[in-house]
Parts: C-alpha cells; structure tokens; sequence
C-alpha cells in the first residue's frame, strides 16, 4: 500500500518511492538520504504534528509536513 509520508503513524516503516518536490528542495532532500528505495520509519510526531521525525540510514531527521506530503512510501506489511 502506497501512503505520502506524512501520512505514516509513528512506528510505521516504509520504501521511498517518489519525490514530488521543486528542483531545489529535491536536491536538498536527496543531499539528507531521501532517495527512492530508501528504507524509512516514523519516529515522533511533534504536538502540532508538525516537524515529524524519521528514521533513515542510521540517521534521525525532521521534516515540515509541508514537504513530507509531496514524499510517496511504500509501507512496508509486518
């Protein structure tokens, strides 16, 4: 099942699929690791649920949601 990451509850995990940003932003997400076929997991939702932070390549990272909506996962089945 395909979910935009924002849309991932904490402790969810999935497979990066697409990116669908601006040029300059796509480079600066794939500069952090935010590349298709990278394996993430929600962390921590803050209490406005905005930054969320998430789990990938042995690094923690927060995002706006603003950004983490235009990011396409497939979650992973457990």
């Amino acid at each position: 099942m395909n979910k935009y990451l924002s849309e991932l509850n904490i402790g969810e995990k999935g497979k990066i699929i697409s990116l669908d940003e601006e040029l300059t932003m796509k480079r600066r997400l794939f500069d952090i690791g935010l590349i298709p076929g990278t394996q993430i997991e929600c962390i921590l939702k803050s209490p406005f649920k905005d930054p969320i932070a998430y789990f990938l390549r042995g690094t923690l990272i927060a995002l706006r949601k603003k950004n983490a909506k235009n990011i396409l996962v497939e979650v992973e089945n457990d």
